[in-house]
């Protein structure tokens, strides 16, 4: 069997689920003036897209370019984690060329999962040995999802116990007027103290009494009790 972009297209329509896609479509805010007005949802689970990916993980750029440029949610999705496995057999030549497509295709990775399932596997992770120069750029954008994807690449940074980009970004976005970058920013500050709470602290007591809400209690979720409290005490 030739596992092409028409198999994949098939397989999509066989999985679909009308009551599910009616759920995915609420809870991706996909009404209108939402984060994600107009995103159309198939209703497929994300195990299921898993699945898929695996499945196709053999098919070209050209092919996962077209799943990418859907305007179909779960295309768009599983074609980044068919992405993401390519890259990761890929030599650095061919890491490379999977890292420019990905550049010249972010205005298709445009909801928070979209970023989340990406960024960090295959943007953060390039970047930990070269300059990062394009993360900085990305979280001055006037668009949302490129600059949480400034944001979610430095996991890839926390997790290799890099965190001087990750803080730094974190800065810039601080009065970032998203509920999503609030989440995005507490969420790697949170990370960052799950690996050295010290440098997670000193970060918070310079800018805690300016965080938003949601950005702080993201950041201080993992601390006692008596710790939370104080923070939020502010």
């Amino acid at each position: 069997m030739t596992y092409d972009l028409e198999n994949i297209t098939t397989d999509f329509q066989n999985l679909q689920d009308p009551e599910k896609a009616k759920q995915l479509s609420r809870f991706f805010k996909t009404g209108k003036g939402e984060y994600g007005e107009g995103d159309i949802f198939l209703g497929i689970k994300v195990p299921e897209q898993r699945k898929l990916a695996k499945k196709y993980s053999g098919l070209p750029l050209d092919d996962i370019g077209h799943l990418l440029n859907s305007t179909i949610h779960e295309h768009r999705l599983t074609s980044l984690f068919i992405l993401v496995l390519k890259y990761n057999k890929e030599d650095e030549k061919g890491k490379m060329e999977v890292v420019d497509f990905y550049i010249s295709n972010l205005k298709h990775v445009n909801n928070w999962d979209l970023v989340d399932s990406s960024a960090p596997y295959i943007l953060g992770h390039y970047l930990l040995d070269k300059d990062r120069s394009i993360l900085f750029r990305l979280a001055s954008s006037g668009n949302l999802w490129e600059r949480r994807i400034a944001m979610l690449s430095t996991f890839a940074f926390i997790k290799n116990n890099q965190y001087e980009d990750a803080l730094k970004i974190s800065g810039i976005l601080i009065f970032d007027e998203h509920d999503l970058i609030h989440k995005a920013v507490g969420w790697m500050l949170r990370e960052i103290g799950k690996r050295d709470t010290k440098t997670e602290e000193e970060f918070l007591q310079k800018h805690y009494h300016e965080m938003p809400r949601t950005m702080l209690r993201y950041a201080i979720e993992k601390f006692n009790k008596e710790k939370r409290n104080f923070y939020l005490g502010r």
